[in-house]
């Protein structure tokens, strides 16, 4: 049995029909892509199944005790407690996985299908070994594990859920998606939150990922490295094709030009049928050859050959040339009260530079363009623009700024009023809003929508010096593309913030990558540049000293490093090791003084418990000890963490002591 059968699914909202008659199966096992424009129906599709978007008609068919998993694209409201205890909730325990080993035990009694007791005896053998790894599993250490791939930091594991901006909540409700391991995990745009290490994290976890899959990306590279089934939105309805994006795209083309060549043979044939007709109606002879080809011609179905899907469509014009150095940033500081960014930064962005700034999320991107927008003023330094620079910028708040009062048509038109409304309507049409649509009031528009005007706000008067942060996002993934192949044609200084990897290998010459408040500079793209931090850190993986070699006697003079690179590397080495023992022993530091407290809170409830007339107030009585038990819990949880980050601080502290004198 299928984990999933959607037979005769059918939707409309108003006019518009989603589904008619959809079906379509998932097996255990698979790892599914959803494609199609924004508006087609992808985002329904996943709010059908988990029954959040009533059906007009059709059934879906579960595998019994099957678990779903759900990210939307916008993470609006989350349970309380702090980002560990949120995860960790996410699975109900041992007694969960016995029970439905129970179910499928029952199950294989009572089935005489061949297959479905080889499935159910798979699953069974499955959550027998799920049982045996439950503590690994499931164990605070995967949860804390899961949470900082997803790039939070230790200090971070007791925020209460209700202080995280909407971003930070996507990541910790995908941590807890990720750590419960759902039979079939649906997700919808998750990379939209995240930086490009963590989504290198993302993209290396999934690929190990055994259960069901279905995923909705606008990232290219990371569809085509998830997925092996495609369901696509077509305009003559939901198809499925085998195959990652690419394959999908190969297999699409093939087939429509199979149509097109069917589509071609019937026009072929209507000609000839009505010259034929025409030439000999009048002949009684052939008389009945005519009403036969009239009869053929009245029952013919034409092939339907679908149109080319709607993207962004848009090339820009040559600019004026500016100076060498389009930008320069000379000794740039910024701080945010306690937290600094940039310190003494300086940087250069010459004429012709496609650079991408990548980095940690609050490594200070997006600061970085807005310094170079003139949106935030420098704490100390100053930016240069060269000569005859002409700024632009792109950035999502800045759809916030649109009126909604207007409609489309004017909000573009108020940023080149000199231009003609043809021309402007021609631009608007570029990015999919024709005819009618321009007149639409922005306040009605969906946020893809309100992103698209933005873009065509920016780009109908693009300057020479482009300045674009996360653009992409809240495209679907041919309009992405599209964009980038638009941008491709922009001959000025082209600076970008994306979290997309294929967006950033297809229009990047030059990487900008902030790490504590430096910003390291590589030319090429990012695979280039991910591909120049493997092979640097394999180098330095093998020059690490042999650790299996005798240990030198502790009376003898320790030997003296003489070679210079041998010397830097150590150096480097040391200070580093310096650095992350110095951060455990703080972790270690802060989590012995919660514990001392939590102790404390403890023997004051011990205290209370132990007084004779408690027992008098059953209520007063069940909430202490409600709340001893609380406190109990979470003193085991953080010696856990306690006793974890003080075996990693001896283990830093002994690389340290191992390393030779200099």
């Amino acid at each position: 049995m299928s984990l999933l059968a959607a037979d005769n699914l059918h939707l409309s909202f108003g006019p518009k029909t989603i589904l008619a008659g959809a079906g379509f199966m998932l097996d255990w096992g698979d790892r599914v892509g959803v494609v199609g424009p924004n508006g087609t129906g992808k985002s329904t599709l996943m709010r059908i199944i988990t029954g959040t978007q009533p059906l007009d008609d059709g059934q879906l068919h579960f595998a019994r005790g099957a678990r779903l998993g759900y990210l939307p694209q916008d993470v609006l409201e989350m349970g309380g407690g702090t980002v560990l205890s949120s995860v960790l909730a996410a699975v109900p325990g041992k007694g969960d996985i016995e029970m439905r080993l129970v179910q499928a035990e029952q199950e294989l009694k009572e089935t005489d299908d061949p297959d479905r007791q080889m499935e159910l005896s798979q699953r069974i053998v499955d959550l027998h070994e799920q049982i045996e790894r439950f503590e690994t599993e499931y164990g605070t250490h995967e949860a804390e594990r899961i949470l900082m791939g997803l790039g939070f930091e230790v200090a971070d594991f007791d925020r209460p859920i209700a202080e995280l901006s909407g971003g930070w909540k996507m990541r910790a409700a995908l941590a807890g998606l990720l750590f419960k391991k759902p039979d079939l995990l649906l997700l919808d745009e998750p990379t939209n939150h995240l930086d490009v290490p963590t989504v290198a994290w993302l993209d290396e976890f999934m690929r190990n990922f055994k259960q069901t899959l279905m995923l909705i990306s606008h990232d290219r590279a990371f569809l085509n490295r998830q997925v092996g089934r495609v369901l696509s939105f077509e305009v003559e309805g939901l198809r499925a094709y085998t195959g990652n994006y690419d394959q999908y795209l190969q297999l699409r083309d093939q087939e429509l030009e199979v149509r097109r060549a069917a589509r071609r043979n019937q026009e072929a044939e209507i000609r000839q049928s009505q010259q034929f007709i025409r030439r000999f109606r009048a002949k009684s002879t052939k008389a009945r050859q005519v009403q036969s080809r009239i009869k053929k011609l009245e029952k013919m179905e034409l092939v339907e050959v679908d149109h080319e899907r709607a993207s962004v469509s848009f090339s820009f014009p040559p600019t004026t040339r500016t100076g060498k150095v389009a930008i320069g940033l000379r000794g740039i500081a910024k701080s945010f009260g306690d937290l600094h960014l940039y310190d003494d930064l300086t940087l250069n962005a010459v004429r012709g530079d496609r650079i991408a700034i990548i980095g940690r999320n609050g490594a200070g991107k997006t600061t970085l363009l807005r310094l170079m927008a003139g949106e935030l003023p420098v704490d100390a330094g100053e930016i240069e623009y060269g000569a005859n620079v002409e700024l632009a910028y792109y950035a999502q708040h800045h759809t916030e700024k649109l009126d909604p009062n207007r409609s489309i048509l004017d909000e573009v038109w108020r940023i080149v009023p000199s231009m003609s409304q043809t021309a402007v309507r021609n631009v608007c049409g570029a990015f999919l809003f024709s005819g009618d649509e321009v007149d639409k009031g922005v306040g009605v528009l969906s946020g893809g929508e309100r992103a698209r005007v933005s873009l065509a706000r920016l780009l109908v008067k693009p300057g020479n010096v482009l300045l674009m942060d996360e653009p992409t996002n809240h495209l679907d993934l041919l309009s992405s593309e599209a964009l980038a192949e638009a941008l491709d044609t922009f001959d000025g200084t082209l600076i970008f913030v994306s979290h997309n990897r294929a967006f950033i290998n297809r229009l990047a010459n030059k990487i900008w990558d902030i790490e504590r408040g430096k910003v390291h500079v590589f030319p090429g793209n990012l695979d280039d540049y991910l591909y120049h931090l493997e092979q640097t850190k394999k180098r330095e993986a093998q020059e690490e000293p042999d650790e299996t070699e005798a240990e030198p006697d502790d009376e003898a003079p320790a030997e003296k490093i003489t070679d210079y690179q041998q010397r830097k590397r150590i150096q480097r080495k040391r200070s580093y090791l310096e650095r992350d023992v110095k951060k455990a022993e703080a972790d270690v530091a802060k989590l012995e003084e919660r514990i001392g407290k939590m102790e404390t809170k403890l023997g004051e409830l011990e205290g209370e418990l132990a007084k004779p007339d408690i027992y008098d107030d059953a209520d007063t009585y069940n909430k202490l000890l409600g709340r001893y038990q609380e406190t109990k819990e979470k003193i085991e949880q953080l010696t856990a963490r306690w006793e974890h980050r003080l075996a990693e601080s001896e283990k830093l502290k002994a690389d340290l002591d191992a390393l030779p004198n200099l």
